[in-house]
Formats: structure tokens, sequence, C-alpha cells
């Protein structure tokens, strides 16, 4: 999801929840304790210099079970992010989310919750590591139409 989605999303609705890859929901209770633009400039393993930009949501949930985060007050804070960090272009963005460790996530909106997706490494240089682009995809039936297992059969 793109920041000016989210932005969107955010001025039509009256609430906020964000449901995880399982199912489960993000505490009602969760905060949104940062909203920054991470900048990634690696090398890959075949050796091609990258940059990488997304915006990033810190979801974090305490003990004040009282509180609740607007979409008002959401809109706010990403505004002022933008504003205060040069947060240029429309970037996607990931969520963090604190599981048995920090959880990256992507995020979709399934017009009533945000859905934190899961996400997967890649690796970004399978032609210079010799990867192919795509398993082949070979028919059993169609790699010996020889009768098995017996007299003169193709199977030993």
């Amino acid at each position: 999801m793109k920041l000016s989605e989210i932005k969107n999303i955010l001025e039509k609705t009256n609430s906020i929840a964000f449901q995880l890859p399982n199912g489960q929901l993000v505490p009602k209770h969760f905060h949104v304790t940062e909203v920054g633009k991470i900048t990634k400039h690696f090398i890959d393993c075949g050796g091609t210099v990258r940059n990488e930009e997304v915006v990033n949501f810190q979801l974090w949930s305490a003990d004040d079970y009282n509180h609740r985060l607007h979409p008002e007050k959401l809109l706010h804070i990403i505004e002022l992010s933008e504003k205060t960090l040069g947060i240029g272009g429309d970037l996607d963005i990931e969520v963090e989310y604190q599981g048995e460790t920090i959880g990256k996530f992507g995020l979709e909106y399934n017009g009533e919750n945000f859905l934190l997706t899961t996400k997967q490494t890649d690796c970004l240089a399978k032609d210079n590591c010799g990867i192919p682009a795509e398993k082949p995809k070979v028919r059993l039936s169609n790699l010996n139409n020889e009768p098995c297992c017996e007299p003169g059969g193709n199977c030993c």
C-alpha cells in the first residue's frame, strides 16, 4: 500500500484496525509509536548497488486499554512526518509489529481492516547466481510412457 492510499482511507473511515496474517487483530489500544522514512542502501549478491525507501509505521501495545487511535490523529501524524522528514514521492508502507520478535509486514486494506501482509526475502540477482527464474514444471505422466516393473520395463 502506498502512503497516498492510507491517507485517502483515513479521510473516509471512522476507526482503525490492523489484522495480522493469522487473522488476529492487533489490540484496539495499539499506538503508532513511529512514522518514519527508511532508506536502505545496499549491494546485492550480483554486485548491483541499490537504494530502497519505504515509509515505516511501528505499532505497539501497552497496558493503557482505554487508548484508541482515531483516523484523524494518524492522518495528522503522517502529514507531520511528511513535512518534518521530507517524505516525498508516494512510497510503499512497511509496518513493524512486536510478536515473538519484531516482524516486518506489508500493508493492504480489505474495506474494513488494514491487513498486515507477510513479506519474503528474495535474491535480486538470480541471473548472476545461477538460479533459474522459475523452476521448470514437469508432468510426471510425460516422463516415461513405458510400463514400469514389468519384464523389460524401465524402472530399475
